[in-house]
């Protein structure tokens, strides 16, 4: 089964999800749809662990939050993920704190309501500096995601294969196509201050103390809002630098079978990459189309 990439979306945009799809098949993956297209079965997210409460007698089941610039992620964790059940316990709080987890959904049998939370893989204690990182990192995925609402707006007939046609990442393009299947309106706007306050935010810190710059074509059409402004940073550099990292080490060990995840993380550690950025980075040369899974676990060069 292929790995489904990990979704890089805010907190706000997540919790406002009122769509999930559920595999018929035995083991097929369910999704969170985000209004902005975001088709979420996995996701990354940097944050303060603000609380964490034990929900059950024996402490095999507890419920945590996570919380960004623009609102709050709810974690589970329970019996079947003994290691991140006890691992989230651990953590002091308040931590600054990196989760790759899956998506789920609670829908009322009584309501039209859905609560989105997250189920953690894995969890591991970071710095300041790498959530500011994430926050810029974010508001470049959301922003392409923006975009392609706003694209979309413009056609007669929405689908994947026009989207894709005008230059959208596949991701971005069938995940906005399911939007606008589910979705009565789709309104960027409350979306566009969403990121201006992320930019504002990371702004009071260190990494954007330089210049800034317009994030170009966030207004609406009708000239609502102001564009919010981009910090200058070094984040394309630093990713390039670790793509270049991890693709080196996987075409240095991949041989005819692969490699695996475990091996590759373990080899870039040793040139200076944390676990946290070589998922990510493996992540993005997957949606990029540079490595794929032949088996779950094992990656090579296409």
């Amino acid at each position: 089964m292929k790995r489904e990439h990990a979704w890089r979306v805010f907190a706000m945009e997540y919790n406002d999800a009122m769509v999930s799809l559920k595999g018929e098949e035995k083991m097929a993956p369910s999704y969170v749809v985000t209004p902005l297209g975001s088709k979420v079965n996995r996701l990354f997210f940097v944050g303060v662990l603000t609380d964490v409460e034990v929900m059950s007698e024996d402490g095999s089941f507890v419920r945590a939050h996570v919380s960004d610039p623009t609102g709050v992620f709810t974690l589970f964790s329970g019996q079947y993920q003994p290691e991140m059940t006890e691992k989230l316990q651990s953590f002091d709080v308040p931590s600054f704190v990196a989760v790759t987890g899956k998506s789920r959904s609670y829908q009322p049998e009584d309501g039209d309501a859905m609560y989105a939370s997250v189920r953690p893989e894995q969890i591991v204690e970071v710095t300041a500096s790498l959530r500011d990182q994430w926050i810029l990192e974010t508001i470049i995925h959301t922003k392409d995601r923006i975009d392609a609402v706003k694209e979309a707006s413009s056609m007669d007939t929405v689908t994947a294969d026009a989207l894709l046609n005008v230059g959208f990442y596949k991701p971005i393009a069938e995940g906005v196509s399911i939007a606008f299947d589910h979705y009565d309106r789709l309104l960027v706007e409350k979306y566009v201050q969403m990121l201006q306050d992320a930019v504002d935010y990371v702004s009071m810190g260190e990494q954007a103390e330089a210049t800034t710059t317009k994030l170009e074509g966030s207004s609406s059409e009708s000239g609502a809002g102001t564009e919010p402004k981009m910090p200058t940073t070094t984040v394309d550099e630093q990713d390039e630098e670790a793509e270049e990292i991890v693709m080196n080490v996987i075409k240095s060990q991949e041989g005819d079978d692969g490699i695996s995840w475990d091996e590759i993380t373990k080899k870039c550690e040793k040139e200076g990459l944390d676990d946290v950025r070589v998922d990510e980075t493996l992540n993005s040369l997957m949606d990029k189309g540079l490595i794929y899974e032949p088996v779950l676990g094992t990656i090579k060069t296409t």
